[in-house]
């Protein structure tokens, strides 16, 4: 079966659970985005991604793409769909207006993301970077540069990659060794090699906008020393620049989506910003990349479950322990759906995916909000909701994308591990995303060396406080909510104490962090959808799943973190 989004779903939680409508109604451009508008945004991507995007997901991962001379081919149909994504304004869904956007809020946005990457994650890497590209260039591109691009991409008639990795420099960029050479006209010549590029060569648009980290002749060495160049595969005048495609990789899963070896000959490009400011121009575009890559993950998640689902409820196989289920009929045999095992795994996943949309979703509101609210105060708690969440959402959400998915897997035994049902094909797909836009390993650095120790955890613990004090501790579920978030922020003090003594232990430890971060996260979510959803039986199952066996992993995380913080001590009074 192909992927098929449930706009009801999505719209539980943004209306319901997060009151979406009544947040953007409260920010100016947003003020006509009413309800009904959002709804029939999220039925028409619904339709595209299910009737356009969906059905050429396994031709593409079977057929690959394909290099020769220098040029890509993409599987057959993804050229097609991608313009027919392009002519119905997808790609242009939440850029400016006056750059040929639509306008509309960014959680929309994120919704049809996640979408496209559940129904075809290969073609979905193609304008994946669009958003990022986009402001990038515009808060940071000179008006000549985005007179001529920024409308271009915006609108996805480009495409546009982000080209960091080195073969000798992956996540350390400081090694960078690409070069720029500052020409009489102003343009810059570009030489150098990029590996693990996206999209870097395709036959889906005419051009293609590189944004390229490198160096300038007297730039010092490390990650201060680099600055963004702009190097479009076809120049102003329409002749081909000297940027080559060496290779595609072959690689384990991601097959219609081409990952390139670049090869740049003095090819010709403009600086995007300041002068050895390059990562403060691509972080923009970073930070958009790993919200997506999070809801990436949520999207695989989804269509593996709905495969699992789908199958459990037509597979008969032995007879389920317990009461006789009501499907039995006189079949000799019950539904895998009606065996706890089954049941466990599927309602385990459906936990995962549904906490973690109302976290995401909320962080792509926070977007809109720390962009658009007329208050600083709200801005700045949006904005410091996004940094210290997004590396949580990116490293979590794909985590239990490859795991979960391998858990779906397993509903259909045998069968699942061959290539007829389709499921391997998501498990193959989503382990890049634990190591791409920032290692999972990175993201969890990130979250508590970078952003919770160096104020002594005073940003995360605002950001905890906020959570609980949206909920009501007269329900079970939101004193039990309320009562982690309270252990997780005396966690931060505790480790902020004890790499004092041990400044190694914050990176021992970080992953473990970011675990506990996003279970007690979790736990607001659910306590949440609990609250606005009493009476939903297949929510409240879901719900109880979650606490049964998702939730406990928080005490055994907490601990580990804290066994560690107590080895330090004991160690510093020895």
């Amino acid at each position: 079966m192909d992927y098929q989004p449930r706009p009801e779903d999505v719209r539980f939680l943004l209306n319901a659970v997060l009151d979406a409508p009544a947040r953007l109604a409260a920010l100016a451009p947003f003020a006509e985005v009413d309800e009904a508008l959002q709804s029939q945004v999220l039925e028409e991507a619904g339709r595209f991604v299910g009737e356009v995007v969906a059905p050429i997901n396994r031709g593409g991962d079977e057929f690959g793409c394909r290099f020769a001379d220098d040029e890509v081919t993409c599987p057959p149909g993804f050229r097609e769909a991608y313009q027919a994504f392009v002519d119905g304004g997808w790609p242009a869904l939440s850029a400016a207006t006056e750059d040929g956007g639509q306008g509309l809020p960014a959680v929309l946005e994120a919704v049809l993301y996640e979408w496209l990457a559940a129904a075809n994650h290969g073609l979905t890497m193609a304008p994946g970077l669009l958003h990022g590209a986009y402001a990038c260039l515009k808060h940071h591109g000179s008006d000549e540069l985005k007179q001529r691009y920024l409308q271009k991409i915006a609108t996805g008639e480009w495409l546009a990659t982000m080209c960091l990795t080195e073969a000798h420099a992956g996540s350390d960029l400081g090694q960078v060794r690409t070069r720029a050479v500052p020409q009489a006209d102003g343009s810059l010549r570009v030489n150098g090699g990029k590996i693990f590029i996206s999209g870097g060569e395709h036959d889906l648009t005419p051009n293609i906008v590189h944004l390229v980290l490198c160096r300038l002749p007297d730039a010092p060495a490390g990650p201060k020393g680099l600055s963004l160049v702009l190097v479009p595969k076809l120049l102003p005048d329409g002749s081909r620049n000297a940027v080559h495609c060496e290779r595609i990789e072959e690689k384990m899963g991601l097959h219609g989506s081409p990952t390139c070896t670049m090869r740049f000959d003095d090819a010709a490009g403009w600086l995007v910003g300041e002068p050895g400011r390059g990562l403060a121009a691509m972080f923009v575009m970073m930070n958009s990349a790993r919200l997506h890559v999070a809801l990436q993950g949520i999207g695989l998640l989804d269509a593996a479950w709905q495969k699992a689902d789908a199958y459990a409820a037509e597979r008969r196989q032995m007879r389920a322990p317990g009461p006789v289920p009501a499907s039995r009929g006189g079949e000799p045999a019950d539904l895998i759906a009606e065996h706890p095992a089954v049941r466990r795994i599927l309602d385990t996943q459906r936990a995962w995916i549904d906490g973690a949309r109302t976290l995401a979703y909320r962080s792509a509101l926070m977007l809109d909000v720390a962009t658009h609210d007329a208050d600083p105060k709200a801005r700045e708690q949006a904005q410091r909701w996004c940094s210290l969440v997004t590396p949580v959402l990116k490293a979590a959400c794909t985590q239990q994308a490859f795991h979960g998915a391998s858990e779906c897997l397993q509903v259909f035994g045998g069968h699942g591990y061959v290539r007829e049902w389709g499921i391997e094909q998501i498990v193959r797909d989503a382990r890049v995303t634990m190591i791409y836009e920032g290692t999972n390993e990175i993201q969890a650095i990130d979250l508590l060396v970078r952003k919770v120790l160096p104020d002594g955890g005073a940003a995360m613990s605002a950001v905890l406080l906020e959570l609980r004090d949206m909920l009501d501790a007269s329900r079970e579920a939101d004193a039990d909510a309320q009562r982690r978030l309270a252990q997780l922020r005396y966690l931060g003090t505790t480790v902020a104490i004890a790499a004092q003594a041990n400044t190694v232990l914050p990176y021992e430890i970080a992953d473990d962090y970011l675990r506990v971060t996003m279970l007690a996260m979790m736990a607001w979510a659910w306590a949440r959808i609990e609250a606005v959803a009493p009476q939903d039986a297949a929510r409240a199952r879901t719900a109880g799943a979650f606490r049964r066996w998702v939730l406990p992993e928080f005490e055994m995380r907490l601990g580990i973190v804290k066994r560690a913080c107590e080895a330090v001590a004991h160690t510093q009074a020895a």
